[in-house]
């Protein structure tokens, strides 16, 4: 299918999850994660309408950049490795997956603007999965004040893969919780008014927990091409 049809779908379900929430949904933004899909298929999502886009690798960033560039707003959201940060510091907007401390001193020092980024937290304990635990969050936070490069406008987490409604539920809502917590914190640099959860199998249940950033590939842009 084409973009602009797998679209128009993912926005009725987002306006239907919206509705069941009695949220709005000009609240939700959607990033196309184009890590699997060719330059041309990232091109037809922009035509489409969607501005943001997602990648997790520097290279597949780098590839893309050479052809899209400013045209898009760039989000990292896999795993940044400290020694790549310079590859692709100068291109983001945002960093969906701040974990450590010497990754936002290298994002720091190499940032010559402030960079929006969502920490990472994993909420639901995987080990297969990145991110900060949930009783260290705060903490971390708290690591980074001095860092004036440093903006955390948001967490960010993976669900479990599995059909139990209730274990994503479980994740997400957790994610919200911590939210709050940091919020009531009022910390300038860390006003995180943004969560970042949800992907192509389970963004309508992030949005009824409270995502503002959703990250969808396969339904929006299938995953060749």
């Amino acid at each position: 299918m084409k973009v602009v049809e797998n679209l128009s779908i993912i926005n009725e379900k987002i306006k239907a999850a919206c509705e069941r929430s009695n949220r709005n949904s000009e609240e939700i933004k959607l990033i196309a994660v184009t890590k699997y899909v060719t330059t041309e298929r990232a091109q037809e999502a922009l035509q489409a309408g969607v501005k943001n886009l997602g990648e997790n690798r520097d290279e597949g960033l780098l590839n893309k950049w050479e052809t899209i560039g400013n045209d898009a707003v760039w989000h990292f959201i896999g795993s940044l490795q400290t020694r790549k940060v310079k590859n692709i510091i100068d291109k983001v907007s945002f960093i969906h997956s701040l974990d450590r401390l010497s990754l936002a001193e290298e994002i720091n020092k190499r940032a010559n603007k402030q960079i929006s980024c969502f920490v990472q937290v994993n909420v639901s304990g995987e080990e297969s999965k990145h991110g900060i635990s949930p009783e260290n969050v705060v903490n971390f936070i708290h690591d980074l004040k001095d860092l004036e490069n440093i903006k955390v406008i948001g967490l960010m987490t993976m669900a479990p893969l599995t059909e139990n409604v209730e274990i994503i539920r479980q994740s997400f809502r957790g994610l919200k919780e911590l939210q709050v917590k940091i919020q009531e914190l009022q910390l300038d640099y860390a006003p995180c008014n943004e969560l970042s959860m949800g992907m192509s199998n389970d963004y309508t249940i992030a949005i009824e927990e409270g995502a503002t950033y959703i990250r969808i590939g396969t339904s929006l842009v299938g995953d060749e091409g």
